[in-house]
């Protein structure tokens, strides 16, 4: 077995999606410098895809580009208008992937993917779940990530064209506790548009 058609078998076996130079090491046993020409040349022959530098993927792989996303930028978990559209919410599926996150906001592209991570308070991180591999927010706290943000002047909110009869009002009422009031406007709204009095929210 040639060394590419060695190479290519051991990706497949591969855990993770994504893969890093020091994977690559790992799994070739290999120094860097002869690893970036073979790289480059499966690169340029498409068995390989480079989402940035230093980060690659099988071409199979691109559907998980949210999984790797997840894991690139940890911890992290899919909210606001990516995880709003997931759960029906939403009607447009949006250009981004956006994640809640811990760490410092940030924006990279994951070849032609946009991602973007938006930094909540420790206090505000919850709400998510596990789920197909991608840690992603509950539909309640999707919403109210995305309700806190427009507070913040840093994202938008159509309350009109939201789909909420799936919604669990406990839950919801729930987080709203949780919430700084800032987001009390949007929760006003958002109670207009699902036309009951919600307890606990004043």
């Amino acid at each position: 077995m040639n060394i590419k058609a060695e190479f290519l078998e051991k990706l497949k076996q591969f855990e993770k999606k994504y893969l890093t130079l020091a994977d690559f090491e790992k799994l070739l046993e290999r120094e860097r410098r002869s690893l970036r020409v073979l790289i480059h040349r499966l690169v340029k022959a498409g068995f390989l895809n480079q989402l940035k530098p230093g980060v690659y993927i099988l071409p199979e792989n691109r559907a998980y580009l949210d999984k790797i996303a997840n894991q690139l930028y940890y911890p992290s978990y899919l909210s606001f208008v990516s995880a709003l559209a997931r759960w029906g919410i939403i009607g447009q599926m949006p250009y981004s992937l956006t994640f809640a996150t811990l760490k410092k906001s940030k924006k990279m592209m994951l070849g032609q993917t946009e991602v973007v991570y938006s930094q909540l308070k420790p206090e505000l991180f919850f709400g998510y779940k596990l789920e197909g591999g991608i840690n992603i927010a509950y539909p309640e706290k999707a919403l109210l990530d995305q309700v806190y943000l427009a507070s913040l002047g840093k994202g938008f909110i159509d309350y009109e064209e939201l789909t909420l009869i799936d919604l669990d009002k406990k839950r919801f009422n729930d987080y709203v506790k949780r919430f700084p009031k800032r987001i009390r406007r949007g929760v006003k709204e958002i109670k207009k548009q699902w036309g009951q009095v919600f307890v606990g929210v004043k």
